[in-house]
């Protein structure tokens, strides 16, 4: 049986893989192994993004919880950072998040944070899904007055503005900044803290009905925000994903500043300052070129991890450093928050513009994108990690890497998330490496189908 969690909780179409069955599975399961030290009566705080399956799966997840004994705080729409932060604040025991990210809205998932607000370890997942799959062998489940309650607390979203305002405490009065919700879950936090801090704001797709989160907007759609910041004429554009994880920028003249960008530009200024511990950017494989070459030139070592969050998050605090990422726009600030935030990134980037005094299209020029194809092959889920083993695939791949060796790089890889096998390369003529990474992608799928 393939592995329950991939690389961002466990997700699944809300209703047919990630069923009301399972929400209540995971609740009893993880609320059981995250909590089972405690000697005292556990509590869980939960929230969810915009999603209309957020509430019938948020429900069936805290009825599991209560189910063991312990207890749970439901503090409704949420970004996933400020679960992570709240759950520290709050010194409960774990913390959950409602969400499929930036997938579309049929999607749902659920992810855990522990008592610190980290994501957990592979190997906490798997005593999870152990507990489940041996259908919660020798758990007791308490009756009477040891079954667990649930708390209703809407008003903790303030709790996380006034947090993100202390942060940084940056005043943008006189700035102008476009920002896109994506009918997600930052719909209220983003403006509000924008707004507090002196912003002249344009908000876009803060109107989330359930099912148009991520519909053509966020960041993942940028042409609508790239187009507003242009035609408002304003200092820059942030686009947030559903769940507000993570942000995209777009500069003054409409053009994407992607993560690496962010990184590279929110990196360099914590060299000046002096707080970029150990003069290190942790970030992905993913990661363009160029990155690599900027931080040659800045004298800023890039150490590379393999793709998700997690383990950008594990190398950073395993090694002391402090900024960390991916080219999606999921960077951690570990200073401030203990997972990526979108805002958070958005008020970091905003600051050095303030700082600085620079545009953002000049502040964005620290390195230079190399040009990147990446084309999805749609596989069966259960196959996906399996590419390797069929050989034309193999041999197509070495191929490639021959061809643009010195000149580029081949990447392939399974997405943690979807039934998908995602197809990376890099190099110096965008038409060329687009045509050989969509062959290259039909060669997987029609080999893999």
């Amino acid at each position: 049986m393939s592995r329950m969690f991939g690389t961002d909780g466990v997700r699944g179409v809300a209703g047919a893989e990630l069923t009301i069955e399972l929400a209540t599975k995971l609740g009893q399961a993880g609320a059981y192994v995250l909590t089972k030290e405690q000697e005292h009566q556990p509590t869980l705080i939960v929230g969810c993004d915009t999603r209309i399956s957020g509430g019938m799966l948020a429900n069936a997840l805290m009825a599991g919880i209560c189910s063991v004994g312990a207890n749970a705080i439901y503090a409704g729409v949420m970004p996933t950072p400020a679960i992570a932060y709240l759950t520290r604040k709050h010194k409960v025991d774990a913390g959950v998040v409602i969400s499929a990210s930036h997938n579309p809205m049929e999607f749902n998932g659920i992810k855990f944070f522990n008592g610190d607000g980290y994501k957990l370890s592979d190997a906490l997942e798997d005593e999870i899904e152990e507990l489940i799959r041996n259908n919660m062998k020798d758990v007791v489940l308490p009756i009477g007055s040891g079954v667990g309650r649930i708390d209703y607390r809407f008003d903790l979203r303030d709790e996380y503005v006034k947090f993100m305002k202390k942060c940084v405490p940056v005043d943008l009065t006189g700035m102008k900044i476009v920002i896109d919700c994506a009918e997600g879950a930052s719909y209220y936090t983003s403006v509000k803290t924008l707004k507090d801090l002196g912003a002249d704001l344009v908000a876009i797709h803060t109107k989330p009905d359930g099912t148009n989160i991520n519909a053509n907007c966020g960041s993942t759609h940028m042409e609508e925000l790239q187009a507003r910041v242009v035609y408002e004429k304003a200092d820059v554009g942030l686009a947030f994903d559903g769940d507000a994880d993570r942000m995209l920028a777009v500069d003054e003249k409409g053009n994407m500043v992607d993560g690496d960008q962010l990184m590279a530009i929110c990196g360099c200024h914590m060299k000046k300052k002096g707080t970029l511990k150990k003069n290190t950017i942790v970030v992905t494989v993913m990661t363009n070129l160029g990155f690599s070459l900027m931080g040659e030139r800045e004298g800023i070592h890039v150490e590379k991890t393999k793709v998700g969050d997690r383990y950008v998050l594990e190398n950073m605090l395993e090694n002391g450093y402090n900024i960390g990422g991916e080219q999606s726009g999921h960077i951690i600030f570990l200073d401030d928050n203990t997972t990526g935030d979108g805002l958070l990134s958005g008020l970091h980037l905003l600051q050095v513009m303030k700082e600085t005094g620079r545009k953002l299209s000049e502040l964005a020029e620290v390195m230079e994108v190399l040009p990147q194809a990446l084309v999805n092959a749609k596989v069966p889920n259960h196959k996906k990690e399996k590419f390797m083993e069929y050989t034309e695939i193999a041999e197509a791949i070495k191929a490639l890497e021959e061809k643009f060796n010195g000149e580029g790089r081949v990447l392939i890889r399974p997405s943690g998330t979807e039934p998908l096998v995602r197809v990376m390369i890099e190099g110096k003529n965008q038409s060329e490496i687009e045509e050989e990474a969509q062959k290259l992608a039909e060669l997987i799928t029609n080999t893999m189908l």
